[in-house]
């Protein structure tokens, strides 16, 4: 790992945890992307699932159609209420993503499809030129909630 590359951030505010890191835009960087995420989802109290998966491919993503030589993409965490919020920055602000259905005999182009699948809700934002945002939320169980016992003798979920 890069040192130089590498700077993982960690707001300190309770009411809005927040987790950040900067990583190379590489395919090992992608990779630690998505290590990273599922230990900060652990030591939240949120399962990793599908969350992990969401961190794969928008950071597979930014490390292959948002690369510039040199420039890293930036992994963004933010945990408020019962929305997780999933955040990656790139450099490649004129290449947005499009959502489209993939050749069947394609060997990729599927993986904005997955995010649609398993997000509650995607987008892009512009950032300062050249940046852009694409993020993904989902609904996830707040650390400490404790769901209501309603006597039916199973999961009130």
């Amino acid at each position: 790992m890069n040192q130089k590359s590498t700077q993982i951030t960690a707001e300190l505010d309770p009411a809005v945890p927040t987790f950040s890191v900067l990583l190379s835009s590489t395919p090992r960087g992608a990779r630690l992307a998505r290590l990273l995420a599922d230990t900060q989802l652990t030591s939240w109290g949120l399962p990793s699932d599908p969350a992990r998966h969401l961190v794969a491919e928008l950071a597979a993503n930014a490390a292959s159609h948002g690369r510039v030589p040199g420039r890293d993409f930036r992994l963004t965490l933010r945990l408020a209420g019962d929305i997780l919020r999933i955040e990656v920055t790139d450099t490649r602000g004129e290449r947005l993503p499009e959502l489209r259905r993939p050749d069947p005999e394609a060997e990729s182009g599927r993986g904005l499809l997955l995010v649609d699948a398993l997000a509650h809700r995607w987008g892009v934002a512009d950032d300062h030129f050249p940046r852009k945002i694409v993020w993904a939320e989902l609904r996830v169980v707040p650390p400490g909630h404790v769901f209501p016992d309603t006597g039916a003798g199973g999961d009130s979920r």
